[in-house]
């Protein structure tokens, strides 16, 4: 029963099954102190009256305990046989429970009840763990006290070699941390607060120092042994731009992200770089920096996009910038025709293309370069690690790769889901990019909204407005949206005004036509669900509208106001919602207009939906903490990289004698365990 309910399957799983809360058990109150702010409760009075009520699926056992002060109404839905036989009028019970109100007098739902007696029993804590139970346990009488019971009896026969230290001495007394043994006791049977508080500190650091160390020989491993192209030398490609064709100066972000990403690639070990910019924050410049390095070192490059106007553009912009130099950059996508593919191929091969840019078309095993020294891939969470690893087989030595994203990752999760990578992290904007103005409007503010994008218009800009995609129902969506599109012809009537639409349905040949229409400024509004892809480029559009704007996580929401402010003019985001909003919603609603920051959002979203929940966490291993909370616990976080990553630049290979407790635990943790003697 334990087992397929909490899945403890040993005494090491129990004594991993954590309290969730302590109550005060020597706190006996009155039945008249219960208020409608009283949470959990314990009371002691004499049973009045017990019956069982209603029938089949509305049966229920009620009963009702008297003290001096008044009288308390029990109630229980399961288990209503062995409860009943348990109960016994005219009994004095202690009773422990979450209380609330019902017909405007207190009731308490499936109590925790025992006979009472007066004296407290000897040696116990005097706060009592709460576990995280289930009504069927519950029903088989395991409630949270009878795991309180086991874990008890469970510990008293533990010794402290039963449960070996695992953290090094030094840090032990550097941070005045609880023996480990001692933290397992004190976490479940607390004898006060301040005892408690010590435990769980000592036990929330050992997860995340040891995910920490986990992380670190991974990246120490890669660096060591994994082989690397060496770019030597900055020469003249690089140079020749970097002086004579840099449309704009760089910032700071941008040159120090430069310098790490040349150190790196200096080495001799393949560079595994995640480069993590806010929108607009210039990643496309640093990545044709990296490009034109490789190119002095003889090297070629190949940029890979999830989708085909991504690659597109990302080709334009690129070619663009080095028009003026001898540079040779292709484009491989999907739809390039089969004489250009010869082409293109052959080149590859005979070393006279120095950049290529593509989508999953670069992956063909057709596809062969003569010398491939650098792939970076843009929003990597679009494609599958299978894929990405095609690429780098195409080269003897694996060639450098730089992951870019603009879906900015909160550090803390940076630290755990991606420990393994470098990190880079681009958080200033180029000169000249104005900040988006973000308003909330509702749905009765709907005319004004359409007024101002007519006005917008006007001045020669474009607008795209938004409807959310509910992954349940296609044609919900498609309703949504063929109604949105009618109700937007009616404020914007043809041939004054000419719309692009985009959906799911929509054959791909039409979407890239309709999206290419409104890229050209041939329409002025796109109506789109939300597939308008992270990366699109219309410097013209101003204004961004999103209908159903509650309906959206905030980095979503970010993202798509990421699509307007890439030219010189002033843009606006217009979040649309229904009158009544949720909490929730509202304060996500709240954030965006009160930042642009994308690293404040993405900290935000985090904290709102837990790091579970957030898109693209990968390695979601390094985030399955029993007690620690990379939301919660910064702090103890920081505390731990750092300490992890002293430990191992003085003995990377934890063979030093006071590391090897620290070792044996990590080797024990790969599968084999030491709790077979008591188990």
């Amino acid at each position: 029963m334990l087992k397929k309910e909490l899945n403890i399957f040993t005494f090491n799983n129990l004594l991993n099954h954590f309290p969730n809360r302590h109550v005060d058990k020597t706190k006996v109150s009155f039945i008249n102190e219960i208020n409608f702010q009283t949470d959990y409760i314990q009371v002691a009075g004499k049973l009045t009256s017990v019956e069982v009520l209603g029938e089949k699926h509305a049966k229920r056992l009620v009963a009702y305990v008297q003290d001096k002060t008044g009288i308390l109404e029990l109630v229980w839905f399961q288990g209503i046989n062995w409860i009943k036989k348990y109960l016994v009028e005219g009994n004095t019970y202690l009773l422990f429970g979450k209380t609330s109100f019902f017909n405007g007098k207190p009731q308490m739902v499936h109590p925790e009840i025992e006979v009472f007696t007066n004296e407290k029993s000897e040696g116990k804590a005097f706060l009592e763990p709460i576990y995280p139970t289930t009504e069927k346990l519950k029903a088989k009488g395991l409630s949270g006290r009878q795991i309180a019971k086991l874990t008890y009896a469970l510990l008293s026969q533990l010794q402290a070699k039963d449960i070996e230290e695992n953290l090094p001495d030094e840090i032990l007394k550097h941070l005045q941390l609880m023996p480990r043994y001692a933290a397992y006791k004190t976490v479940h049977f607390p004898s006060n607060n301040n005892e408690y508080e010590a435990a769980i500190k000592r036990l929330k650091f050992e997860e995340l120092f040891i995910a920490q160390v986990r992380l670190n020989l991974i990246k120490l491993q890669r660096h060591s042994s994994s082989k690397g192209v060496v770019f030597e030398k900055v020469g003249e490609f690089f140079n020749s731009f970097y002086n004579n064709h840099l449309p704009f100066q760089l910032t700071n972000a941008q040159k120090r992200v430069l310098k790490e990403i040349r150190t790196d690639t200096a080495k001799g070990h393949q560079m595994n770089r995640l480069l993590q910019g806010d929108v607009g924050s210039g990643k496309t410049i640093v990545a044709l920096l990296c490009m034109l390095l490789a190119a002095d070192n003889n090297y070629q490059s190949c940029l890979m996009a999830p989708t085909e106007i991504l690659a597109q553009q990302h080709f334009q912009s690129l070619s663009s910038l080095v028009k003026e130099m001898n540079i040779e950059i292709r484009l491989l996508t999907g739809s390039t025709k089969t004489k250009e593919r010869k082409e293109i191929l052959q080149g590859l091969l005979n070393d006279t293309i120095h950049f290529v840019v593509g989508t999953h078309a670069v992956i063909e095993e057709v596809v062969q370069f003569k010398n491939l020294g650098l792939v970076i891939v843009d929003e990597q969470h679009r494609f599958g690690v299978a894929q990405r690893a095609a690429l780098w087989k195409k080269a003897n030595i694996p060639p450098h790769i730089l992951v870019m994203t603009a879906t900015p990752i909160p550090r803390t999760l940076a630290m755990t889901a991606y420990g393994d990578l470098d990190y880079s992290i681009m958080d200033e904007l180029p000169p000249g990019r104005q900040p988006i103005t973000t308003v909330h409007r509702n749905e009765m503010q709907r005319h004004k909204v359409m007024e101002f994008i007519k006005t917008e218009i006007t001045k020669g800009r474009q607008a795209y407005i938004i409807y959310p995609l509910i992954e349940e129902s296609e044609k919900l969506n498609y309703e949504d949206l063929m109604q949105g599109y009618e109700q937007v012809k009616s404020y914007f009537p043809e041939p004054q005004y000419l719309i692009s639409m985009v959906h799911g349905k929509m054959p791909a040949e039409q979407k890239e036509t309709n999206m290419q229409r409104f890229v050209n400024g041939k329409t002025q509004i796109m109506v789109s669900t939300t597939v308008i892809e992270v990366g699109v480029n219309v410097p013209n559009a101003s204004v961004m509208v999103i209908e159903s704007a509650e309906k959206f996580g905030l980095s979503q929401l970010h993202q798509l106001r990421g699509r307007v402010g890439r030219g010189s003019e002033k843009s606006f985001c217009i979040l649309l919602t229904s009158s009544k909003v949720s909490v929730d919603a509202k304060e996500r609603i709240s954030v965006m207009c009160a930042t642009n920051d994308g690293f404040k959002i993405a900290e935000k979203d985090l904290e709102l939906r837990g790091p579970g929940d957030i898109e693209g966490t990968r390695q979601s291993g390094a985030l399955n903490f029993k007690l620690a909370s990379i939301i919660n616990d910064k702090p103890l976080l920081e505390l731990a990289k750092h300490e992890a990553e002293k430990l191992l630049q003085e003995d990377a290979d934890l063979n030093m004698a006071k590391n090897l407790q620290l070792k044996l635990f990590l080797q024990q943790q790969k599968g084999k365990t030491n709790w077979s003697k008591i188990s």
